[in-house]
């Protein structure tokens, strides 16, 4: 099945719409925009036995998983042309996943800062969102890695206020609402790089969504942005020198990103074992490198 990708997506639209010299409206998200083509990465992939046999009888009967993402979020997570197929790294791992266990995959678009509670709540069966292990997420979750990910810091573009990661003291930082950056990195960083030495505070922007941040850069009521390595890459790559990407956030939280189910899930056993099968794939290097990703390949499927 072939599937045109907008590659601009929801997630990006508004950077477009912000960077086409001046133009507004949808004629420039449509100059911006660069579109390709890229097949169902699960097509032909055939159920891990071993995986299949570790699933509750009940999940067999039913047939199906349904998959908790904020479906707005390139190249991890986005929608293609259509406004309704999910695509991107995270909707492959979770096809290639369904495909190991020998089940069908329902996505639900769910704001990022709801899953966790959704899937402690038993509304959905995991996800795969680019979230990263935290001591408060451990507690209500499983985790299980599937790549490296981590957050980084954008700035305006050309840098006017030539600032670094380390020289955010006392500017206005937007992170997203229960992001890791929100959570964790963000506050280690100001500790680190401000606080701790007598310096003026960081000033935490939390924001609903990427498209607000960059709004807000462009029109300079923030100074910068924390938010995921891989989005803010892609963003760059798909319109170069609408902003400046200042360096990675290496404080307050893990790198590698983890598949998220209700914590004792009776899944989980056999989750980790079809995540260990996907990464040992060609296909999942396949979809890394089609997204850019390439340099976040794991080969460990590590629960918790």
């Amino acid at each position: 099945m072939s599937i045109k990708v907008r590659a601009a997506g929801a997630g990006l639209a508004v950077l477009l719409a912000l960077t086409a010299c001046g133009s507004t409206g949808s004629d420039s998200v449509q100059e911006g925009s660069k579109t390709s083509t890229t097949a169902d990465i699960s097509e032909g992939v055939q159920p891990d036995p071993a995986a299949v046999a570790l699933l509750p009888q009940s999940v067999k009967d039913k047939g199906e998983l349904s998959v908790a993402m904020d479906l707005h979020y390139p190249p991890t997570t986005f929608l293609a042309e259509d406004n309704t197929t999910a695509i991107g790294l995270n909707p492959d791992i979770s096809r290639l996943v369904a495909k190991k266990l020998g089940l069908k995959l329902k996505f639900v678009d769910t704001k990022f800062d709801t899953i966790v509670p959704g899937l402690d709540g038993g509304r959905f069966d995991f996800t795969a969102t680019t979230m990263s292990k935290t001591e408060d997420r451990l507690k209500v979750l499983d985790m299980i890695d599937y790549f490296r990910a981590g957050n980084s810091v954008a700035a305006a573009a050309g840098n006017p206020l030539n600032l670094t990661v380390e020289t955010l003291c006392g500017k206005n930082i937007a992170v997203t609402q229960g992001s890791t950056g929100q959570l964790l990195r963000l506050p280690a960083l100001n500790e680190q790089t401000c606080t701790s030495k007598g310096q003026p505070a960081i000033n935490a922007v939390t924001l609903p969504n990427i498209q607000d941040a960059l709004v807000q850069l462009h029109s300079k009521r923030i100074d910068g942005i924390l938010y995921d390595t891989t989005s803010l890459g892609w963003a760059e790559k798909q319109q170069p020198g609408s902003f400046t990407i200042l360096g990675r956030v290496n404080v307050g939280s893990s790198d590698l990103t983890a598949v998220g189910l209700k914590k004792g899930s009776p899944l989980t056993p056999a989750f980790q074992k079809a995540l260990q099968s996907v990464l040992e794939t060609p296909e999942y290097k396949e979809s890394l490198e089609t997204w850019g990703l390439g340099s976040g390949a794991i080969t460990d499927a590590k629960l918790n």
